[in-house]
């Protein structure tokens, strides 16, 4: 399953990035950038500067199914220090409150955290990256603004207590595991989990080990991608990781390199078409009578 040595998708694929804490995403983008020697980088949902772990880039033309990709569940690693509130929910913020949380039992712990598994309604985080008349969350709470958002329903399938640490100073830290859907806030289940128990509680830790498809085994630091500047997965094999497949013929595959359509199979969503020889011809999404291609992996203009 390899890219064709047509020039225009040598080079195109998805990266995943295992990103260093401290940078933003954009920082990242711009590094990609830079190593990859093209412009055309973009990221498919962004991870907040103080998490680590793993970041879906689109190179060169593999941006265009960026917007197309299935992200819809994530799953995190992460340290929840109970006895402690912060502004922003994470360890970046200014302290609210402080309370000895080393009285706090298992059993209350064990009963919180499955209140917040399965469907549940969420506030997101104050320094979210939702947009408020226009203007991020984030952005007003920096301007001094009290920032208020709507509870929104997430899904969290997995909320695992692994191991838990008390400290000196009467703080509670608890590493945890969770798998959400996507628009669920790490920082917000922290902040619930410490409101239900009475004590406040912030996120010291978090890093994302898998989005929808990918996962840390795709992943490479930007130093090891600065020994080897190129892309995770290939067009091909990125179309193949994250999208259903339906085999094409040869002239199955023209007609939609030429912008026709194919009768559909009945599957559901969007889904990929490949050729004879393993390539991604296009992405299709059946309405009605047609199979119509989102997005033309191989036109014939190429």
């Amino acid at each position: 399953m390899s890219a064709s040595k047509n020039p225009a998708l040598a080079r195109a694929g998805l990266l995943v990035v295992d990103k260093d804490p401290g940078m933003t995403s954009h920082d990242v983008v711009a590094r990609c950038r830079r190593l990859l020697g093209t412009r055309k980088v973009g990221h498919a949902g962004t991870l907040d500067p103080m998490a680590t772990g793993v970041l879906v880039l689109g190179v060169e033309r593999a941006t265009k199914m960026l917007g197309l990709l299935a992200l819809t569940t994530k799953a995190y690693s992460a340290t929840i220090r109970l006895g402690q509130s912060t502004v922003t929910d994470d360890a970046e913020g200014e302290v609210l409150a402080t309370t000895d949380a080393s009285a706090v039992a298992d059993e209350a712990i064990a009963a919180a955290v499955a209140a917040l598994t399965g469907e549940i309604s969420q506030v997101p985080a104050s320094v979210s990256a939702i947009k408020i008349d226009g203007k991020r969350a984030y952005a007003r709470m920096r301007e001094g603004e009290t920032v208020e958002l709507a509870a929104r329903p997430v899904t969290v399938s997995r909320f695992e207590v692994l191991s838990r640490r008390t400290t000196s100073d009467g703080f509670v830290d608890l590493d945890v595991e969770v798998e959400c859907s996507s628009g669920t806030y790490i920082r917000a289940l922290a902040r619930d989990l410490g409101a239900a128990l009475g004590v406040g509680a912030h996120l010291t830790a978090l890093r994302r080990t898998r989005v929808g498809p990918f996962g840390l085994e795709h992943a490479r630091t930007l130093a090891q991608l600065e020994e080897s500047p190129t892309v995770s997965l290939d067009i091909d094999a990125a179309v193949h990781t994250a999208f259903p497949c339906r085999d094409v013929t040869a002239a199955e595959a023209e007609l939609l390199a030429n912008g026709r359509w194919l009768d559909p199979v009945g599957i559901p969503g969007v889904y990929a078409a490949i050729d004879p020889s393993g390539r991604a011809a296009a992405l299709l999404q059946e309405k009605g009578k047609r199979a119509s291609a989102v997005f033309v992996v191989r036109p014939a203009t190429m």
